[in-house]
């Protein structure tokens, strides 16, 4: 089995830290900023040492391809992303991309042609921190989201993706989609499950479903104190007895079912009115299609029958839906067995976040290496991996790669 240059890695990683570093030792590139450009730049710098051509598509993807010896296969891909939330870590996508360069760099330290060309993608706006939604690169590109719709969306100043990709260059003329033999991403896992039972590799099976919901609840606003507390009609506290609804759910759910309220919005506030209209954000997850089905049913139910208790309207809207993703069993396998023929300590794990990579497993096969970070923290600045951790990945990324790829024998090609 071979073995990556985890020296070299490290090295890589830390200088694109340097990128948008910030000052308690995270890393701020919103996408298609001025230190997103400077990023991709670093990145491509380092593909073209490396031998590799560089192309970019409307939405802005930047694609590195090292050719294979069948010019006319697809490429197996390896991606992920170098934005990064306003206050992120240093290895949140930047890992996926950077172990990508990794694995062709170690093929060229050994010589080693493959049969399928390999291509790094970087994807765009994969943190969906300035421009939403989120991972809107990969969806343009797996066709799921319109270019045009994409490239109209703006930030919270009012700047387009178009407009950007214009001023920092990445509006590009590669075709969109086409042909992927197989996609590979290595994250850091983004939770605890890896650290807490002492594992190296997580061989991820697939992403959970995903659903975000939007509740208004409507009231009624009057005075604070002239309104006698049976007579109110008070959206907060209606609000937050539907809150903790949310909380329970979790616990009808569990181990598997997880919901969260990101967001809390009083419609025209002041301290001396009852709220009348607020807002509220519920995050629903589960390994299960069908068990998160149950889930949004059962809170509609129990958010609707708080608001009849309190005579108090409640209106509840879907924003996003992703279904459970299972990746590809031959992806998975060769994952599975580059570990094994590694040695390395692993277990199997489902996606808690979203990722680039479950778009594409709708597209191509696909599968994901994930590694621990310290203390299960990410998106924050003091997220942290160790460099061996960082090492075994990307071993097991490339093994898992040439494997899908094929090595050309000597005198073969």
């Amino acid at each position: 089995m071979l073995k990556s240059n985890g020296e070299r890695l490290w090295a890589s990683l830390m200088a694109m830290a340097e990128i948008g570093a910030t000052a308690r030792g995270g890393s701020c590139r919103l996408a298609l900023s001025d230190e997103d450009k400077a990023g991709r730049e670093l990145f491509s710098h380092w593909c073209r040492e490396a031998g590799l051509t560089l192309s970019v598509d409307a939405i802005g993807n930047l694609f590195a391809r090292r050719a294979g010896s069948d010019p006319a296969a697809a490429p197996v891909m390896i991606g992920s992303h170098l934005d990064t939330q306003p206050e992120g870590g240093r290895f949140d996508g930047v890992y996926g991309v950077l172990a990508g360069l990794e694995v062709v760099r170690r093929l060229n330290d050994l010589n080693i042609q493959t049969r399928k060309p390999l291509e790094i993608a970087v994807w765009t706006n994969e943190e969906g921190a300035r421009f939403t939604p989120a991972m809107f690169g990969s969806a343009v590109f797996t066709g799921t989201l319109a270019l045009d719709q994409a490239l109209a969306i703006r930030d919270a100043d009012g700047v387009s993706v178009a407009d950007e990709l214009r001023r920092t260059g990445y509006a590009g003329q590669r075709p969109l989609g086409g042909q992927v033999d197989a996609y590979f991403e290595a994250h850091i896992e983004q939770g605890p499950i890896l650290e807490d039972n002492a594992k190296a590799i997580g061989v991820v099976s697939g992403g959970q479903a995903i659903r975000w919901l939007d509740v208004t609840v409507e009231g009624q606003a009057a005075h604070a104190g002239t309104t006698p507390m049976p007579l109110r009609k008070d959206a907060l506290y209606g609000a937050a007895q539907m809150i903790q609804a949310v909380e329970q759910l979790a616990a009808d759910f569990a181990p598997e079912g997880l919901t969260t309220v990101g967001e809390l919005s009083i419609a025209k506030s002041s301290r001396n009115t009852i709220p009348g209209v607020l807002r509220f954000t519920v995050d629903l997850r589960h390994h299960r299609d069908q068990a998160i089905e149950a889930m949004e049913r059962d809170l509609t139910l129990k958010l609707q029958a708080i608001a009849n208790q309190r005579g108090l309207l409640v209106r509840i809207e879907r924003h996003w839906v992703s279904p459970a993703t299972p990746f590809d069993a031959d992806c998975v396998a060769a994952v599975q067995q580059a570990v094994d023929g590694l040695g390395y300590s692993q277990q199997s794990i489902v996606s808690g976040a979203g990722h680039d990579a479950i778009l594409l497993a709708r597209y191509c096969p696909t599968a994901m290496v994930f590694i621990p970070c310290v203390g299960g923290l990410s998106h924050n600045e003091a997220e942290d991996v160790l460099p061996e951790d960082a090492r075994q990945g990307v071993d097991v990324l490339l093994n898992a790669v040439l494997a899908r790829a094929g090595q050309v024998e000597q005198g073969e090609a």
